[in-house]
C-alpha cells in the first residue's frame, strides 16, 4: 500500500453536552493540525499515488469551510459533540466527496482509503479512516 499525507491546521471554538466533558462543556477554543493520508495499491502513470498539491488545495478547502467557526451553530453538527473523533470522520467525508467529484484528479479515483488525524496537542490525538 502507498501512501501519501498533508498537513493543515484548523481554528474551531465549540462546546460539549455531557457530564463527562466537564469544564469543555462550556464554550471554548480549540487548534488541531490535521493530517490527511491517502492511501492506494498503485501508482498511476507519473508515479504518485495522488498529486501532493491537489491533495493539499483540497485540505485546505475542506477545512476552510471549518476554521474560525463555532460549531455549535453549523448545521452539519447540530444535535452532535463535535469531538475530535466526530470532526475527523466530517473531514474524512467531505474529502472522499471531493474525490468521488474528481477534484484531487483522475488517478486519485483508484485510492483505497483516506485516514484524517487530528491532533489535540503533541501527546494526545484521534483518527478516522475510511474505505472508498
Amino acid at each position: 500500500m502507498f501512501s501519501v499525507t498533508v498537513r493543515d491546521h484548523i481554528m474551531v471554538a465549540h462546546s460539549f453536552t455531557g457530564e463527562v466533558f466537564g469544564p469543555a462543556q462550556r464554550l471554548h477554543g480549540a487548534t488541531f493540525v490535521v493530517d490527511a493520508g491517502f492511501a492506494g495499491e498503485s501508482l498511476d502513470a507519473d508515479g504518485i499515488v495522488v498529486d501532493i498539491g491537489l491533495a493539499a488545495e483540497q485540505l485546505r478547502a475542506v477545512l476552510a469551510d471549518l476554521t474560525y467557526r463555532n460549531l455549535d451553530d453549523e448545521p452539519a453538527f447540530a444535535g452532535r459533540n463535535t469531538t475530535t473523533e466526530v470532526l475527523a470522520r466530517e473531514i474524512a467525508d467531505r474529502l472522499v466527496a471531493r474525490i468521488e467529484a474528481g477534484a484531487l484528479g483522475e488517478g486519485a479515483r483508484d485510492l483505497g482509503r483516506v485516514t484524517v488525524t487530528l491532533h489535540e496537542s503533541h501527546i494526545a490525538w484521534a483518527s478516522y479512516e475510511r474505505a472508498l
